[in-house]
Formats: C-alpha cells, structure tokens, sequence
C-alpha cells in the first residue's frame, strides 16, 4: 500500500511530483524532483503547479531540468505504514469550539465555583 503525496497547493488534488523549497539568504526558490520525505519547510508541487510557479520580483527560479516523474511504489510494509503515519499527522482535524453561553459557569475543562463566604 502507498499513500501518494498531494500537491501543496489549496484546492489541488493532484499528485506531486516536485518538491520546493527556499534559499532566503539567497532569494532563490529551487523546484527539484520530489523529495524522500514530507519535510515541515518545503512543499510538494504537481507538475503543473511546478513549472507554472513564480516568485516575487527580484527572486530567482532554480528548475530541475526534464521531466518530473511519480515517485516508484514502495513495497516495504514497514515504509508504507510509516508513510501513512507520517501523512496522517499531517492532516488537521477541524475541531468544533466549546459552547460559552451566557449565564453557563463552565468554561472549557474548568469550571467556576461558589465563594464560600456567600454560602
């Protein structure tokens, strides 16, 4: 089983293909073959996505020349559940906030007491 890494970009589900990262000090954006593993500061491109990207003015493109080619199967269990890990981590849960109606003593995971001195 493998999970095929999806392209970075909102509202794209294609495969990726290309991974980009930046040279800040360099003002460089590089788009090369796609990355071994997922990592925090780059991000996996399509390859549409990857040879139509610009960068602001004054910045460099550094493109990887030829063709961008799906990554190979991974046929090592170990690796493919790994990966599916490593995928689901990434993906963030929408989580409903919690109910702070007014006149309600609750507030998250605390909850307010009497003064003692009243009772």
């Amino acid at each position: 089983m493998r999970i095929v890494r999806r392209c970075s970009r909102t509202g794209c589900t294609n495969p990726a293909v290309a991974t980009l990262t930046y040279a800040y000090a360099d003002s460089t954006a590089v788009v090369g073959p796609l990355a071994t593993y997922a990592e925090p500061h780059s991000y996996d491109l399509c390859e549409e996505h990857a040879l139509r990207l610009t960068v602001p003015k004054g910045w460099e493109v550094v493109r990887h020349e030829g063709e961008f080619a799906m990554p190979e199967q991974v046929t090592d269990d170990l690796t493919a559940l790994a990966e599916a890990v490593r995928e689901a981590g990434r993906e963030q849960d929408a989580v409903d906030p919690p109910d702070f109606s007014v006149g309600s003593n609750r507030r998250g995971h605390l909850r307010a007491l009497p003064d003692p001195s009243e009772e």
